[in-house]
């Protein structure tokens, strides 16, 4: 098929690589603008950018695609279907009619369920015991279009956001394939109306621990937040991310070391940090970090 490619970041590149090994016309591809980043706050292209450009692939990154001069633009690539995985702009009307089959949306969740741009965070940190993708027709509402095809897959009770997003991305790039491959047979089914949830865009606030909490609930959010924005205690004045966690026996004063291994009293049972994190360190195993920031038993976080 003739289709443009609408993506940015990590997650989109493995449904535009599946898409060209397929053998489609790619004829444009559409990602954000160079954002500054690093140290030195130079421009940086999208993974996608970088991606398609080494597939030999026309590039735009318009910054918005509300003026007439984009939309006629867009339109004037005559594709059959455009794909959209996490672009990050929302498509006015004239954009989502262009395409003859108008637009497709990879959606990383069992929707209705986590509308909106967090789905998998949400999904961890709310305890789902299974998520998925979903390949939907794309209307003006917020994830509200029907749903041409589905997959369904068990979330682990270890798993993090990371884990995670690499492999609902390469669900989502078979998944993309299949559909169209099989687009004249499918029937677009709505929605239903119960079970909507937002998963609304993660808020640093979110991040701090709190140890009163269950550590049903600390796991959750430590996992949900792995490895960005990643969960954090103040310890000896310094920041440190919590990137992996595990449920653990035990019960104390919260936020109290039980042991000499990082198991931390919660308000209601224990949670084991297994990777951690100090500001301007890379991420380490806990036992690795333990050894350049001892923490004994009675240690408060």
């Amino acid at each position: 098929m003739r289709l443009i490619f609408m993506g940015t970041p990590d997650f989109s590149v493995s449904a535009l690589d599946a898409l060209h090994s397929a053998g489609h016309e790619i004829v444009c591809v559409y990602t954000q603008p160079p954002r500054p980043a690093g140290r030195g706050k130079k421009d940086r292209p999208s993974p996608v950018q970088v991606r398609a450009e080494a597939l030999g692939l026309q590039v735009r990154h318009p910054v918005s695609l509300r003026n007439e001069a984009a939309q006629a633009e867009f339109a004037a690539l005559n594709a059959d279907i455009a794909v959209v995985v996490a672009y990050g702009l929302i498509l006015p009307q004239p954009i989502l009619d262009a395409p003859a089959h108008g637009c497709l949306n990879i959606h990383a969740s069992l929707l209705p369920r986590w509308r909106g741009a967090a789905p998998i965070h949400r999904a961890i940190m709310a305890g789902d015991a299974e998520t998925g993708v979903c390949i939907m027709q794309m209307e003006a509402g917020l994830d509200t279009g029907p749903v041409l095809m589905r997959e369904v897959t068990p979330i682990g009770p270890d798993e993090t956001t990371a884990v995670l997003h690499v492999r609902l991305a390469g669900i989502g790039a078979e998944l993309i394939v299949n559909t169209l491959a099989q687009l004249p047979d499918l029937s677009a089914m709505p929605q239903p109306e119960e079970g909507v949830t937002y998963a609304h865009k993660i808020d640093k606030a979110e991040a701090a621990i709190d140890w009163s909490r269950d550590a049903v609930e600390v796991d959750r959010q430590i996992r949900g937040l792995s490895t960005f924005p990643g969960a954090w205690v103040e310890h000896a004045g310094l920041r440190i991310k919590v990137l992996g966690s595990e449920l653990a026996d035990g019960q104390g004063t919260p936020g109290t070391l039980l042991d000499g291994a990082l198991t931390v009293a919660c308000g209601t049972g224990a949670v084991r940090l297994t990777r951690l994190q100090r500001a301007g360190k890379g991420a380490q195993d806990a036992e690795v970090f333990l050894r350049g920031m001892p923490m004994t038993k009675g240690t408060q976080l």
